[in-house]
């Protein structure tokens, strides 16, 4: 039996990012998100099986709301679990949505270089996952995000009324934004 050949959706302009830190404590934020957003699917340090198992939980919740869902990883991982598209730094033909992310002008540069789709260009603010990194800041994402015909999405510290001051943004895209106040 053939496989549906993947498509390229449309680019979402806000997008979720999950995280190992998180659990899946992201997945109730998910349901929440606006219709045609996005998610980045990480969880990098979980064993293969439990992986894969909180991805299916987070397709199902993907699906039901039209949210496009990207797995960081090969492209060959992403169709086999049947995502929207892949995430990384990796080149390589894809055959769905191809998304990278970006620290700096030499990232940028292979980013275009492998193809991909949609940028995540980070970290712009401060951000709990990016401790001790130094921020681009409003500056440094414009300087990235203007010197590339990709779109780019904001990532790090980031929330509506940031994203609405960022000159090049084609979106954003957050961890903890998404999730309940924390009180620590």
């Amino acid at each position: 039996m053939s496989r549906q050949p993947h498509f390229k959706p449309r680019l979402p302009r806000i997008w979720m990012f999950s995280d190992e830190r998180l659990g899946a404590s992201f997945l109730p934020a998910l349901a929440q998100l606006p219709k045609g957003a996005g998610l980045v699917f990480r969880h990098y340090q979980l064993e293969l099986c439990e992986r894969r198992a909180l991805f299916v939980r987070a397709r199902r919740i993907a699906r039901a709301r039209r949210i496009v869902i990207v797995l960081a990883g090969s492209d060959q991982l992403a169709s086999a679990w049947r995502a929207d598209g892949s995430h990384g730094r990796a080149p390589h033909p894809s055959r769905g949505l191809r998304t990278a992310p970006v620290h700096n002008l030499r990232e940028l540069v292979a980013a275009e270089r492998a193809g991909a789709d949609l940028l995540f260009i980070s970290p712009v603010f401060v951000t709990r996952s990016h401790p001790g990194s130094q921020p681009l800041g409003r500056r440094g994402f414009a300087a990235l995000a203007n010197g590339t015909k990709i779109p780019a999405v904001a990532l790090g510290g980031m929330t509506p009324r940031r994203a609405r001051m960022l000159k090049y943004a084609y979106g954003w895209a957050g961890i903890d934004s998404w999730l309940p106040a924390r009180t620590d």
